[in-house]
């Protein structure tokens, strides 16, 4: 082993020293100085998101829809300042565990606040399933949503409802 690593040690010592610059065996070559290079609009895209439009694309249009229904009962609203705005964090309780896709979802389409007072929904979406009710810590959901300065312009309070409660949170 001793005797393998020497002379391993000794040969690539050797390639990298040697006279032949351009080698392809010299390991110093393998890979070249950086250098700059022009980026164009495919390579600036995201390469994990498809840019074309496929045999399916029509049908994943149509099933982007949100099928989340409320959750049962809101037990927490915190409201963090942050630079630029808030974050908004609800946590609830579902009647069953599996819920998934959890999300703040505006009350009105435009998000804009009615006499001061910002609604949202905490909702989830339903397993197809039966699944268990589980105890307390297994149902829990927790949303979050950023909202910036110019959303929280002429708001008072940010409600945030459930299936059978609401709670408020004012400035």
């Amino acid at each position: 082993m001793r005797k393998t690593f020497m002379a391993l040690s000794a040969s690539t010592l050797l390639l990298s020293a040697c006279g032949f610059s351009d080698s392809r065996a010299n390991p110093m070559n393998w890979f070249g100085p950086s250098r700059t290079v022009a980026m164009d609009a495919e390579t600036r895209s995201n390469p994990l998101i498809p840019q074309r439009r496929g045999l399916f694309a029509q049908r994943r249009a149509e099933v982007s829809t949100y099928a989340g229904r409320p959750i049962e009962q809101i037990t927490d609203l915190t409201v963090e300042p942050v630079p630029g705005g808030a974050i908004v964090r609800a946590t609830g309780l579902a009647a069953r565990q599996g819920i998934y896709s959890v999300q703040l979802t505006p009350a009105n389409s435009d998000e804009l606040p009615v006499n001061g007072v910002l609604t949202y929904r905490l909702e989830g979406v339903r397993p197809d399933r039966a699944t268990r009710q589980g105890s307390q810590p297994t149902r829990e959901v927790i949303a979050g949503r950023r909202l910036t300065d110019q959303d929280l312009r002429g708001v008072r309070e940010i409600q945030v409802e459930g299936q059978t409660n609401a709670l408020v949170s004012r400035r």
